[in-house]
C-alpha cells in the first residue's frame, strides 16, 4: 500500500533505530539522565505504543505524552453544559462518538442519552446540518470539538448554514489550538523538554509556521511527523540530529501530506467565522490565554453559547478533577498513566474516571490497551 507497507518496513527501521542510538552516545543521554521528546499528538502517542516503539528505542530516550487530544483536555464543565443543552425538550445534541463517554459531574453524554436526551452521533457536521434541514420544529446542537484539524469543517458548515438560513441550527463551540499550550509547557519550570514532535493532522491545515516560536524563543527543536512508525522513528532521529548538532528549528517530516504553508482553504473559513477567545480552560491544564475559538459576531446567531446563554462569561466555570484522578499529571509529563492510583483499578476504558481513558488518543488508554505489547513493527493485534 503506497506510503503505508515503505513506513513500515523493519530493516528500513532497525537502520533508522541504529542511528537513533548513535546520536543518543553522541549527545551523552542516559537512563539516568535521557532526552526528553513530547511527542504532542494522542495520534502520536497511540501509534508508539501500537508498534512498541517505546520498548524499540535505546535508553536514553524518554518519550513524554504531551496534551495532544481534544477529548482528554475538554473540561468537566463543558461536559456539564452539553448535558444540560441535551436535556432540554426542544433539542437534539450531535456529536462525535469519543465526545459521548467523557465523564462531567453528573453524567456523561452517553448517560444523558439512557436518560431519555435526543443525543446523536454524527461522522461530520454536515450531518448535523441535515438533522436540522429534517426537524424543522426542533433546536439542532452540533458540539464542534477538535483542534485545528475539525475547524475547517465545522467553520465550512456554519458558512453553509448561513447561506441557507437555518435558525433552527447552532454550534456549541470548543474548539482550541496547539501552540498556545505547547507555550504553556514551555514555561512551566517543572517541564523537563528537549523537543518535540510535532502533530501532523493538525499541520496539514495550519503548516508549520505556527511552530515557530517553539525554536526561536525556546531553543527547542520541533519535527512535524507523520503516523506510521518510520514516520515516527525518523521524526525523533531529526529532532536528536538537532540536539547533537546545537540548532533548534522547525523541521518537516511529513512533507508528503503537510504543506508547510497549511491549507489556505481552510485557514480561510476558520478566520471568517472564529476569533480567539481571551480565555479556555484545558482540562489538566487550567485557563490558556487565546488558546480556545470563538464565533463571530456575524454567525452569533449560530452560537449555542448565545443562543441557550450558556459558556464563558455565563454560567461557566472551573470543576476540580474527581478524587483520585491523575489526569493532569498525566497530559503535561509530570507521571506516566500506571502511576496514576485509579488506572486499571478505578478507571478503564468500560468505565473510565478520567478523559485519558475515554479517547481512543488518550495516554491512559494507549497504556491500557498496548502496554503489555511485544515490541513489533507490525500493529499489535
Amino acid at each position: 500500500m503506497k506510503y503505508a507497507d515503505e513506513f513500515r518496513d523493519p530493516v528500513r527501521a532497525r537502520g533508522v533505530l541504529a542511528q537513533i542510538e548513535e546520536a543518543i552516545d553522541e549527545i551523552g543521554a542516559t537512563a539516568d539522565a535521557p532526552v526528553y521528546i513530547m511527542e504532542v499528538c494522542g495520534g502520536h502517542t497511540h501509534a508508539i505504543f501500537r508498534y512498541g516503539l517505546d520498548k524499540l528505542v535505546p535508553e536514553g530516550l524518554e518519550f513524554i505524552h504531551g496534551p495532544g487530544c481534544p477529548v482528554c483536555v475538554l473540561p468537566m464543565a463543558r461536559v456539564d453544559e452539553c448535558v444540560e443543552l441535551a436535556e432540554r425538550s426542544d433539542v437534539i445534541f450531535t456529536t462525535f462518538g469519543d465526545a459521548m463517554r467523557v465523564p462531567g459531574t453528573r453524567k456523561s453524554l452517553l448517560q444523558a442519552k439512557a436518560d431519555g436526551a435526543d443525543v446523536r452521533m454524527v461522522y461530520s457536521p454536515l450531518d448535523a446540518l441535515e438533522i436540522a434541514r429534517r426537524n424543522p420544529n426542533k433546536e439542532v446542537v452540533f458540539f464542534a470539538l477538535g483542534f485545528e484539524t475539525t475547524t475547517p469543517s465545522s467553520a465550512l458548515c456554519i458558512q453553509q448554514a448561513s447561506q441557507e438560513d437555518l435558525s433552527n441550527f447552532s454550534v456549541f463551540c470548543n474548539h482550541i489550538t496547539v501552540p498556545p499550550p505547547i507555550k504553556a509547557l514551555l514555561d512551566d519550570p517543572h517541564m523537563k523538554l528537549d523537543g518535540f514532535v510535532g502533530p501532523g493532522h493538525v499541520s496539514m491545515v495550519i503548516g508549520i509556521e505556527p511552530y515557530q516560536f517553539i525554536a526561536r524563543d525556546y531553543g527547542k527543536p520541533i519535527v512535524v511527523a507523520g503516523f506510521e512508525p518510520l514516520d515516527l522513528l525518523q521524526s525523533v532521529l531529526m529532532v536528536l540530529e538537532q540536539i547533537r548538532s546545537g540548532r533548534a528549528e522547525v523541521e518537516n517530516q511529513y512533507s508528503r501530506v503537510v504543506p508547510d504553508d497549511g491549507n489556505p482553504v481552510s485557514i480561510a473559513a476558520c478566520e471568517n467565522v472564529y476569533e480567539p477567545r481571551e480565555k479556555f480552560e484545558w482540562r489538566g491544564l487550567g485557563e490558556i490565554d487565546h488558546s480556545g475559538l470563538k464565533i463571530r459576531e456575524e454567525y452569533k446567531r449560530f452560537d449555542a453559547e448565545s443562543k441557550f446563554r450558556i459558556g464563558y462569561g455565563k454560567a461557566s466555570r472551573i470543576v476540580p478533577e474527581p478524587e483520585g484522578c491523575s489526569c493532569s499529571d498525566v497530559m503535561t509529563g509530570k507521571i506516566k498513566p500506571p502511576q496514576c492510583a485509579q488506572f486499571g483499578k478505578g478507571c478503564t476504558p468500560e468505565m473510565p474516571l478520567g478523559a485519558l481513558m475515554v479517547s481512543t488518543e488518550g495516554a491512559c488508554a494507549a497504556y491500557y490497551h498496548y502496554g503489555g505489547a511485544r515490541p513489533e513493527l507490525e500493529p499489535a493485534q
